[in-house]
């Protein structure tokens, strides 16, 4: 049996598609209708058609007339299908197949949307997914819930990939419902006031719901004041939206408000926008779009002093006390409501309620702007020009967050010269290039690349020259030195096409990617739409009516106060100065305990500690004393003696101690510390700990947890215990310390406090100092930690079937994994976590190799890191792991890090659903099954008691649930096969082709019906997903969540008596079909996990049998962690265990000499029972020793102490000399 010798694993795990469920939070109405099934042909549009029987007319889902669906003339990108819903509707979900019975069909295409047929927006499954993935064939239907749902009149499917085969065929149907809402459209100088009674609203609540659209980038949404000061107002500001909260302490407008907050960006689109503003008393909920910040308000803000009326879209007496100056807002608002109140429904009944300023409709007007996106750096627009004109004009908008890029070029006749118009540095720079002549350049505007709308116009005629840039005038006549200019016949917008008018078009900064919008070319307006459709110019790698930008920087990944700027495609995080690094700034810069630094050699001295590593505490500035022991010392503002006279219960005194760090970076260095302590010296003179009479504390002390602490420095937490009680020595025995004895001598409790719950002191009460000669003093220590738990939790593993699991790894967005390792194995696998397809894993590929490998839904990554020298030197080796949304990282020990970068615009969530190691698995060997018996015979009782009787004789299944994972590279394979008495079955297999068949045959008298994915081999090594769902005829597949059919059986909707179940090699003589039959007899090699039929669960039965299950195992079937690749040797690395019998054991340093090597050692273990008991009891006696010996250093240090305190506070003038000197911090 192969063995890990010495391998030790410290983890450290630190957090800094589509599914049918409903739409939206909390909505559980039907919304499922298909909207195009009933529409006419005229509904549907698109950009060509092949012939007139493959028009867009033929495009609804599982019709077969005409061609049997649509084709464009010509299959590339710029190709779409269009429908037109008549009117707005809410659409939850789409599907699409092929063209009938053809090799045409789409394999992954994008959705938009629009109101008007204009200005289209992209819809994305997450924010950095714009694509959906298609078919895999002609008539296969694959649906995608919309999550959100769209609201919208038009949609359009643009064709990204397509059968290479064949071409473009698609049919579509939407699903969803009716959509209603109220409209109203402000022109940028109108309003509406609503006034209500004040006896229908709170003064310590509101709720607010809008939506809006808008081309403008500032206006008033709502404003609601009152007559002092106090106001909530909601504005538009450069495309964000801000929410501004005063309480009246901002009456004077230099005063910022209470509450500043921006949510959302890129707002002018045009597009709809969903706000929501909740206040109740101190707690705000302010949601804009998916993005939400909510908190809870400081200050004086339960009571609002507001006026009973709200005004919409702009302020009505902008004469009121204001810190900014109000502009109107000019669009469209939707559904707006305010406490339940339908604003918008009053306005059009003209209720008195409603006051309306202003020209307002009830209809929203649409845009008819058409922007375009310029998609990458080889994109362009070529437009015509009157050639030999003698002017050179033109005027455009643009918006991007790029530093530069190429805006337009003109070539110039008669002089051979050409006119550059870029961006760069994020200014605009105009190169006018003449052969023979230096470029003579002007430059205007500056931070253009801002992602707001820019306006720019260039006007050249003989020798003057004219740049505008957002309205500000640049003016040059003396630069052209020509009397006449001279257009050529082309004007390029964006970039050039290559090898275009040799090195005149070479722009020194590449290609401009963003959006522009109203062109214009000698005052006159270009029609794109005519671009689009091929009748006006010609274009490149173009998104014509769309503007894609997007702000990657909302949300911002950048953590730890890291600043977050973006280009086009990317985004980048500057980390300086926050104490963290990364393309996130996820991994502190400094290290978790002095433990680690005195790891790595350090030296006494101060250092930042960051206790919780990536995790949102921040770093802070302790003292690490280097001894035997690294200690943490912490300080505070209390270290000095103090005095304390005059108090009584009704006058206490109250020492407060803050220290260094804040009390969440204390609470985090304390739970990682082994031990922590603190010496609390009490002295008293006629001042008691405790009332005599009634047993109430007169002295006290609080911790982190604000708890009432009466128990003093020395003792056990105990209430009203001193150290002198435990020990036998106080003063009076009568009392349990030496300060209850009322003594009008100097005498003290003394000791250190070690309970870490009560850790650190941050309070300390004193009441009895108020009789004659009653005085008590008290000095405080600091804070002393030793050790680091989470640094050394070592554990051995010594068998390859050995594991440790943990939760599901929740990484999602931003996670990192470090650990120490030391081995002898060749190869083994150190963590890995499995979610339907996501997954990470690390481990040791060879012994000069450590692998990360992850698939957060891109596709299968991996990175390595190569050693000169063999990392199975059973020495200890430091490895760290991280993965963001930028990028993922490993390094091991000093060597050079590796770095994947992840795809500009993939998928960014990291998904996984099961424990670490952690799932019943099972390695089949070769010829081996697993028989789960439904009933031994037909005439199995009813009424019998065992698990599989649920399944009884006559019972017809008219539904079930399948699920199971598998690896393999053997084919063909019997995953699974399902019969009954009637010679009925259902067989997943492995054809020899590699294609995953579903066989259902539900009537013995009629042929199987056959499901089969054939997009690509599923005896890949990996590991695949599969549920079946089944009700009555109708049977829905997904696999590996990201390919999903629904089919119709024809054999028939029921099992009539079911006989077995069967995993692997079918021993008995059955009636199947020619493939199941083939598959059977091979059986399955490889790995089986998480097979589920209903409710029951085979390998569960055959592996971990808590009841007497009708189960038989035949041949090799032995627990897996499904880590090894299939396709390997797994005999060699698979070995049938229980959980009791492979306890692992405490690593104590040495390596295992007698370990057997294993060239495929999988490095991973189970922490056994037996080893978790001793580690308790070892905790137990060290805490036994730890007390023990502190009692012991007390006892010895208490005479001296009690001596010296005599001495010291006999004299007002040595105290505080006296008591300092007798300090012993015996840590250095």
């Amino acid at each position: 049996m192969g063995s890990v010798a010495g391998a030790v694993l410290k983890m450290l795990l630190l957090l800094s598609t589509q599914n049918w469920i409903s739409v939206g939070a909390g909505n559980s109405y039907d919304c499922d209708d298909p909207l195009a099934s009933a529409l006419p042909p005229a509904s549907f549009s698109s950009s060509s058609e092949l012939s007139s029987s493959h028009g867009p007319g033929f495009a609804r889902l599982n019709r077969r007339d005409g061609a049997g669906g649509w084709s464009p003339l010509v299959s590339n990108k710029y190709q779409w299908l269009q429908i037109d819903l008549g009117e707005r509707m809410e659409i939850t979900s789409v599907a699409t197949q092929g063209g009938y019975g053809s090799s045409n069909w789409v394999t992954s295409y994008l959705l938009m949307f629009s109101d008007s047929g204009r200005n289209w927006k992209q819809y994305r499954q997450e924010d950095s997914i714009w694509g959906f993935s298609g078919n895999a064939n002609a008539d296969s239907v694959v649906y995608y819930r919309l999550q959100p749902s769209i609201k919208a009149r038009f949609l359009r499917f643009i064709p990204l990939e397509w059968n290479p085969k064949g071409r473009i065929g698609m049919r579509i149907e939407a699903f969803g419902c009716a959509y209603r809402s109220e409209v109203v459209d402000l022109d940028g100088k109108s309003s509406l006031l609503y006034r209500f009674d004040q006896k229908s609203l709170s003064p310590v609540k509101d709720v607010i719901s809008l939506k809006f659209k808008t081309m403008q980038s500032d206006g008033i949404l709502l404003h609601r004041a009152g007559p002092s000061g106090d106001h909530i107002t909601l504005e538009l500001r450069r495309g964000k939206l801000f929410l501004l909260i005063n309480s009246g302490e901002g009456k004077v407008a230099s005063m910022p408000p209470l509450i500043n907050l921006t949510l959302g960006s890129l707002l002018d689109d045009q597009h709809w926008h969903s706000v929501l503003f909740q206040r109740l008393g101190k707690q705000v909920n302010f949601t804009v779009d998916k993005h939400q910040h909510r908190f809870h308000a400081q200050g004086e803000f339960n009571y609002l002093d507001l006026d009973y009326e709200i005004s919409f879209g702009g302020i009505p007496a902008p004469e009121k006390s204001l810190s900014f100056q109000p502009k109107n807002f000019h669009g469209c608002l939707e559904n707006l409501y305010y406490n339940g109140v339908d604003i918008i429904d009053l306005a059009k009944q003209q209720n008195p309620q409603i006051i309306t300023m202003g020209n307002v409709s009830f209809s929203c007007s649409q845009s008819q702007s058409v922007p375009l996106t310029f998609l990458s750096s080889r994109s362009y627009l070529a437009l015509p020009a009157f050639p030999r004109e003698e002017e050179i004009s033109a005027s455009f908008q643009f918006r991007t967050w790029n530093k530069a890029g190429l805006l337009l070029f003109s070539e110039l006749q008669l002089v051979s010269g050409g006119l550059l118009l870029l961006l760069s540095d994020g200014k605009l720079k105009l190169n006018f290039l003449r052969p023979g002549k230096l470029p003579s350049d002007i430059t205007a505007g500056v931070g253009l690349n801002d992602g707001q709308w820019h306006s720019i116009s260039l006007s050249a005629k003989r020798n003057h020259l004219i740049v505008a840039v957002d309205g500000h005038v640049t003016s040059a006549s003396s630069l052209l030195g020509l009397e006449h200019v001279y257009s050529g016949s082309t004007y390029y917008f964006g970039g050039c096409p290559d090898k275009s008018f040799g090195s005149k078009c070479a722009s020194p900064v590449g290609g401009f990617q963003g959006c522009m919008r109203l062109i214009s070319i000698s005052n006159e307006v270009v029609d794109l739409i005519s671009v689009q459709q091929g009748s006006l110019g010609n274009f490149s790698d173009l998104q014509i009516d769309s503007c894609g930008i997007s702000d990657r920087c909302l949300p911002n990944y950048c953590e730890h106060g890291g600043e977050c700027s973006q280009s086009w495609s990317s985004f980048h995080c500057n980390c300086t100065d926050t104490g963290y690094t990364g393309a996130t700034c996820h991994s502190s810069i400094y290290e978790q305990s002095c433990e680690a630094y005195k790891h790595r050699g350090n030296t006494s001295g101060f250092y930042y500690i960051d206790s919780d590593g990536s995790g949102p505490l921040g770093p802070f500035l302790l003292y690490c004393n280097m001894t035997e022991t690294a200690w943490t010392i912490l300080q505070h503002n209390g270290s000095d003696l103090t005095r304390v006279r005059n108090t009584h219960p009704e006058n206490p005194y109250a020492g407060v101690f803050q220290y260094t760090a804040s009390m969440e970076q204390l609470q985090a260095t304390i739970n990682r510390a082994e031990h922590c302590e603190q010496e609390l010296a009490y002295y008293c003179k006629k001042s008691r700990l405790v009332n005599r009479q009634d047993g109430t504390p007169l002295s006290w002390w609080t911790g982190r947890t604000n708890e009432t602490q009466t128990y003093w420095g020395g003792s056990l937490p105990e209430p009203q215990k001193c150290a002198c009680s435990l020990e036998g020595n106080c003063i009076d025995d009568q009392y349990p310390c030496n300060c209850d004895a009322d003594r009008s001598e100097w005498t003290n409790d003394t000791g250190f406090l070690s309970y870490k719950e009560h850790l650190p002191v941050t309070k300390i009460v004193i009441t009895d100092t108020g009789r004659p000669h009653s005085e008590a003093a008290y000095k405080l220590g600091p804070l002393l930690c030793r050790g680091d738990k989470l640094f050394w939790n070592s554990a051995s593993f010594n068998t390859e079937a050995s594991y440790l699991h943990f939760p599901t790894f929740h990484g999602e967005l931003s996670a990192d994994v470090s650990f120490f390792f030391k081995t002898t194995a060749l190869s083994g696998v150190f963590l890995e976590n499995l979610g339907i397809t996501d997954f990470i894993r690390i481990e040791l590929r060879s012994p000069t190799t450590v692998t990360f490998s992850f698939d957060v839904g891109n596709g299968p990554f991996e990175i390595s890191v190569q050693s000169p020298t063999r990392f199975n030197d059973n020495q200890w080796h430091h490895v760290r792991v991280e993965r963001n949304i930028k990028e993922a990282t490993i390094q091991v020990d000093q060597l050079l890090p590796k770095t994947q970068a992840a795809p500009a615009d993939g998928h960014v969530l990291l998904q996984l659903n099961s424990q670490l190691f952690v799932e019943i698995s099972a390695y089949f060997g070769s010829g081996s099954s697993v028989i789960y018996n439904f009933q031994e015979n037909y005439s199995l009782s009813k009424n019998s008691s065992s698990h599989a009787a649920s399944f009884h004789g006559d019972m017809k299944l008219s539904r079930e649930t399948i699920e199971l994972s598998f690896r393999t590279t053997r084919t063909p394979s019997l995953l699974l096969y399902m019969t009954s008495f009637y010679k009925e079955y259902l067989s997943v297999i492995i054809a020899k082709n590699g294609s995953l068949q579903i066989r259902y045959k539900l009537n013995r008298y009629q042929e199987p019906d056959v499901i089969n994915f054939d997009s690509k081999s599923m005896a890949d090594g990996y590991l695949h997903h599969i549920k079946i769902n089944r009700e009555e005829g109708v049977v829905f597949v997904e696999i590996d969540e990201n390919t999903r059919r629904q089919v119709h059986l024809a054999s028939g909707t029921e099992f009539s008596a079911l006989k077995s179940l069967v995993l692997g090699r079918i021993l008995e003589h059955s009636d199947v079909d020619q493939e199941t039959a083939l598959a059977g007899a091979q059986g399955f090699t490889g790995c089986l996990s998480a097979v589920q039929l209903s409710h029951v669960a085979p390998l569960k039965a055959a592996l971990h049998p808590s009841y007497s299950a009708p189960v038989t195992v035949r041949g090799h079937v032995t627990e897996s962690s499904c880590v090894a690749p299939a396709g390997t040797d797994a005999t060699s690395r698979e070995r049938t265990h229980s959980f009791a019998d492979h306890s692992g054991a405490m690593d104590n340093g040495e390596p295992l000499t007698n370990a057997i090597r294993s060239d495929s050692a999988v490095i991973g273990g189970l922490i056994a029972v037996v080893i978790f008991i001793l580690l308790c009891i070892a905790a137990i006696a060290l805490r036994i020793y730890q007390q023990k010996r502190l009692y012991k250093r007390n006892e010895a240090k208490r005479p001296e102490n009690v001596d010296s305190a005599q001495a010291v506070l006999k004299s007002d003038l040595n105290v505080q000399n006296a008591v300092t000197e007798n300090q012993k911090e015996y840590f250095f």
